[in-house]
């Protein structure tokens, strides 16, 4: 696992590649306002989970496919992109989040959204004064101490904005290396013969139907078509994200992935681990990216814009992967 370092490194940049290709396509496009930051984000972040590993299932179900056998093929493949998901996450709940943070005048639909997401802090209030000083003249130095302790601590939560990073998906793949890197751990839940094997096996039953689950969603999402969202952004701005997007970006991600291969930071003769960087590169915007911008007010300019990318990617993730096929061998 060690060996796989690159691969968290790689999304984070694909998302910073992007982000510089986003800003200099939509700074020459200029969208409406307060359609900038959105356009970035629609360029910048791609979908690294369920569209990468539908791609490798369909390439390793072919006897023929170049990676081996379709065993090791699907293994080595899933494993590959699901290494890299956690990343995704963090930047998905972190800085997508804050990219989209609507503008204060609140000109979207969910005018709801002005809900303050913070608790604000008692401890300015002014019926509260009188009661803190109170309890702060009765104790002693200990518990002066803990509380400096703890206020500190909450302090530090609440700038690195851990509620928001902390999530379940993160949180999972976080146990999930932590378990397979011990090797207890991994003798007791993840061998055949495990005591908590049944935990194991139960979460291989839900994780085949994660995918089929994911498209649902996205067409959900999609049913529609592309709606008035894409009169509010506007026909070139459109075109702007999925040149952006489907054409652009993957060109900076081959550099990126070949300057690796030239300074020796890839598996040497792992040509599935180099297909899969490519791939992170050249998939459509990112499904759970909607979802964030469903949260804060441009639902329905997200599902147009996930409705013409999506469209175009089916053009052009199979020309990137006859590409990234004749490279790699």
């Amino acid at each position: 696992m060690l060996q796989w370092w690159f691969i968290p490194v790689n999304v984070f940049l694909g998302a910073v590649s992007g982000s510089i290709i986003g800003y200099v396509v939509v700074t020459l496009v200029k969208p409406p306002y307060p359609y900038f930051k959105f356009s970035i984000i629609q360029i910048a972040i791609g979908n690294i989970g369920n569209v990468p590993l539908v791609l490798i299932a369909a390439l390793c179900r072919d006897t023929s496919n170049p990676f081996g056998d379709t065993e090791t093929c699907s293994t080595q493949g899933t494993a590959y992109i699901s290494f890299g998901q956690w990343v995704g996450a963090i930047i998905l709940y972190t800085y997508v989040f804050h990219m989209l943070a609507p503008p204060p005048e609140g000109t979207f639909d969910n005018e709801d959204g002005n809900v303050p997401l913070k608790i604000p802090q008692k401890d300015g209030s002014p019926e509260n004064v009188p009661l803190l000083e109170q309890e702060a003249s009765s104790m002693d130095s200990d518990n002066s101490n803990k509380g400096k302790m703890k206020s500190f601590l909450q302090f530090v939560y609440e700038k690195l904005k851990l509620k928001q990073i902390l999530q379940p998906p993160i949180i999972a793949s976080i146990l999930a290396m932590v378990i397979g890197a011990v090797p207890v751990l991994k003798k007791i839940i993840f061998t055949r013969d495990a005591p908590l094997y049944f935990f194991t096996d139960s979460c291989i039953i839900l994780g085949k139907a994660m995918i089929p689950c994911i498209l649902l969603a996205l067409g959900g999402n999609l049913v529609d078509g592309p709606g008035p969202g894409s009169s509010r952004i506007g026909v070139r701005t459109l075109v702007a994200i999925i040149i952006g997007r489907l054409i652009l970006v993957p060109p900076a991600g081959l550099g990126i992935v070949t300057l690796a291969d030239k300074l020796g930071f890839l598996p040497a003769d792992d040509k599935m681990f180099r297909f899969v960087l490519l791939l992170q590169h050249s998939m459509p915007t990112s499904v759970l990216s909607g979802a964030v911008a469903n949260l804060r007010g441009y639902g329905k300019e997200a599902a147009a814009s996930l409705f013409w990318v999506h469209i175009f990617a089916v053009f052009s993730m199979a020309g990137w992967i006859i590409l990234y096929l004749n490279i790699l061998f």
